[in-house]
């Protein structure tokens, strides 16, 4: 049996400009390459999963249901150049701001490894084999507990930097 790989990628700022909690389609502008990147990805057999902190859930700017609407949207501007995501991992809380049950200090949101600990455990993919593209530190902090290599996106092509991240865990 092929051992699975995953690349875990950030959202905001990484596979879209981060125009600060954007949850409709018309103020999503995806990064340089992004969906090359996604469908490169998917070419070369790995699992491509969202992992991010949307703590406007919890601040009460948009609901789960817009939140999940726009995932569609992209998943269906995907699918235009035959890419897909296999999975999307997000978090709605956050510790200190928000209503509830949104108000909450839980294991998903990055820094904390949550949402890569389920992917690994979804697609049955141990950590080695599997990266995680974010522009924070947290992202790598996240990375890190979950024993999956991190890559720092600084901006220009998502592409290159995907290529270059799967060399790490062949």
């Amino acid at each position: 049996m092929d051992k699975v790989r995953i690349a875990f990628l950030d959202r905001d700022g990484v596979l879209n400009v981060d125009h600060g909690y954007v949850y409709l389609p018309e103020q999503f502008e995806w990064m340089p390459d992004a969906k090359d990147a996604i469908h490169w990805l998917n070419q070369e057999g790995f699992k491509v999963a969202v992992v991010t902190n949307q703590s406007g859930i919890a601040r009460g700017l948009y609901t789960e249901a817009q939140f999940l609407a726009l995932t569609e949207w992209m998943k269906s501007d995907l699918a235009l150049m035959g890419a897909h995501l296999d999975a999307v991992y997000f978090c709605p809380h956050h510790p200190f701001v928000g209503q509830p049950p949104y108000l909450l200090d839980c294991d998903c949101r990055k820094p904390k490894p949550g949402m890569l600990l389920q992917g690994l455990e979804e697609f049955e993919a141990e950590a080695q084999n599997c990266f995680f593209i974010g522009d924070y530190h947290t992202d790598m902090e996240a990375a890190q507990a979950a024993g999956v290599q991190g890559v720092l996106y600084e901006g220009g092509s998502l592409l290159e930097l995907a290529r270059r991240a799967s060399l790490m865990v062949r």
